[in-house]
């Protein structure tokens, strides 16, 4: 159990990590005050792609933890 939770904390920092690594698409909070100034050339670089494919991963993996928790934590009770 303590493996899981050691890999939930892990995988939930990888995780606020990646997700701010991201470029972002516009329209959000950032362009209301002026931070949408960048041009969008379209199409995404294999960095990108892989930066998602990665992001999927480490996202499969928390959830994976998560209900493996769940699941001790009920059988425990």
């Amino acid at each position: 159990m303590i493996v899981f939770e050691v890999l939930l904390v892990l995988t939930s920092l990888l995780l606020i990590l990646l997700v701010l690594l991201h470029k972002g698409r516009g329209g959000g909070l950032s362009d209301m005050f002026g931070g949408g100034m960048s041009s969008g050339l379209g199409g995404s670089s294999v960095a990108e792609r892989n930066l998602d494919r990665i992001t999927i991963g480490a996202g499969v993996l928390w959830f994976v933890c998560v209900v493996g928790l769940g699941l001790l934590l009920r059988a425990g009770s």
